[in-house]
This record gives C-alpha cells, sequence and structure tokens, in this order.
C-alpha cells in the first residue's frame, strides 16, 4: 500500500525540469495519507529560520515553530513528528546528522536542500557588498555548481532516505525566487543582478526537481506560492538584509505558512 502511495503522489506532482524552470504548479491533488510518522530533514528554509518563535532546544539549528513542518504535524492530530532540518545544512549535514529518525515505519519525509552546498550565503553577502560585476561573477560560479556538481550530492541524499524508508511518502520542496523584476524597490541591488538570483533560483529547483522525479519522490514548487509576494512586490513573505543578519532571504512566518504550508498539504 505504502508503495502504491508513492507511485501514485510522485506521478501527481513530480516536475520535469522545465516546468520547475517556468514555475509551473507542483500543488497539484495528490491522494491524502494519514501519516503518524513524519520526518523533516533540510535546511534554514525548513528549520523555519526568519519566522521567529525558535525551539530554545534546537540551539543553532534555529527550529521554529512556525516553520512549515511544525505547523503541518500540529494540524495533524496522531502525529509522531521528528524535526531534524537544521539552519546552515549542506547535504553532508543531512546525511551526518539527521536520518537517524528516518526508518521503515516512516511515513512521510519532506526535504529543503541544496542552497547552501550552491553558496547561498556567500553568493548574496557577495551581490550586497561588492557590486554588480562581482554578484553577477558569484552567481555565475554557483549555477555552474548546481548544474555540475550538486546533482550527485542530491542523489547521496534521496538515495539514503530511499533506503531507510522505501515505503515513505518523500516531498522535496524548492525554493522561491527572491525578486519581483520591475517591482518597487528603488534602491538595492540592481535589476540584472536580482534577476541573475532570481535564475539561479529556477536552475536549482529544475536540477531537484528532476533529481526528485528520478527517485519517486514529489517535487512542490514554492514559486506558485509565493508569487506576488516576492522582494519588491510590495507585500513580501521574505525578508531582505535585515538584523538579525541571518535572516536575510529566508521565509518570514508568512512565507512559511501562506508559502511552504499550502505546497505540503496539496502534496499529502
Amino acid at each position: 500500500m505504502r508503495l502504491s502511495r508513492r507511485a501514485a503522489t510522485a506521478s501527481a506532482l513530480l516536475l520535469t525540469p522545465a516546468l520547475a524552470l517556468f514555475g509551473a504548479s507542483a500543488a497539484v491533488s495528490a491522494p491524502r495519507i494519514q501519516a503518524t510518522d513524519y520526518v523533516a530533514l533540510g535546511d534554514s528554509y525548513s528549520s523555519g529560520v526568519g519566522a521567529g518563535s525558535y525551539d530554545s532546544s534546537s540551539g543553532s539549528c534555529k527550529r521554529s515553530t512556525k516553520s512549515y513542518p511544525a505547523l503541518w504535524a500540529a494540524s495533524h492530530t496522531g502525529t509522531r513528528f521528528n524535526f531534524t532540518a537544521c539552519s546552515g545544512a549542506r547535504t553532508g549535514d543531512v546525511l551526518a546528522k539527521q536520518l537517524t529518525p528516518v526508518n521503515s515505519g516512516t511515513d512521510l519525509v519532506s526535504i529543503t536542500i541544496g542552497g547552501n552546498d550552491a553558496g547561498f550565503a556567500d553568493t548574496m553577502t557577495t551581490c550586497n557588498l561588492q557590486g554588480e560585476s562581482a554578484c553577477l561573477a558569484r552567481i555565475a560560479k554557483a549555477r555552474a555548481y548546481i548544474q555540475q556538481t550538486l546533482p550527485a550530492q542530491l542523489d547521496q541524499v534521496y538515495d539514503a532516505i530511499d533506503s531507510r524508508a522505501p515505503a515513505a511518502q518523500v516531498v522535496v520542496l524548492g525554493y522561491p525566487r527572491f525578486y519581483k523584476l520591475g517591482g518597487s524597490c528603488a534602491v538595492g541591488l540592481s535589476e540584472k543582478s536580482r534577476a541573475a538570483i532570481n535564475a539561479a533560483a529556477d536552475d536549482i529547483n529544475a536540477v531537484t526537481a528532476k533529481r526528485a522525479a528520478d527517485h519517486g519522490f514529489a517535487f512542490g514548487d514554492v514559486n506558485t506560492t509565493f508569487a506576488g509576494h516576492e522582494l519588491c512586490s510590495g507585500a513580501p513573505w521574505l525578508h531582505s538584509v535585515t538584523l538579525p543578519v541571518e535572516n536575510s532571504y529566508h521565509p518570514t512566518a508568512n512565507g512559511q505558512s501562506k508559502g511552504y504550508l499550502p505546497v505540503l498539504n496539496s502534496a499529502t
């Protein structure tokens, strides 16, 4: 029964790279499960950095009660919830530190991963401090990494999840585009830099969607829900450069509850 559930969900939700590139919706109606064992893996976009209300016991991982995994678990009575997503996590951190709760009894796994491997923080720091030329060069480096190196790293993570929980429904969520081009921002990065950052987000989503598809996992495109709520939109669900600086370019509480959670809900 579990195997057929994964197959049905994957057929409804998996995107081709081309669809991911243009932000096509992954929030397609799929068979709903009564998950009793849910494990949330991944990086700061899954732990909830930027949403506030952090569990003090999670330390520097900054797991938020307002994150989409915590909100999903809270709304599904009876769920056994293991939350190992951690701020700053890369693919290697998932493999080394986050997989312990994933086992043959796991019903549902969610994950965002890959942005830190591709140099998310360094790229945004470069773009904000060193001007357009340095920004575009750093983005080009990140995009090359996404195409050439990241696929194998994602495969290692997805293989490990599949090996540990072959019957689980696995939902891989993407990253939103940061900017509304031609929007309301009068200062800050150049429009050319903003467009390049969005293109890099499209790249990582396309690569992630393809690797997820090849493992029989669902891919959730959050650009469908974040549309109209990017930076420079006038109603953003992402932090711009802010204090504490770690919140910069991360979803707000609205980004978690209205941007990410509906996509996970649609997948499950």
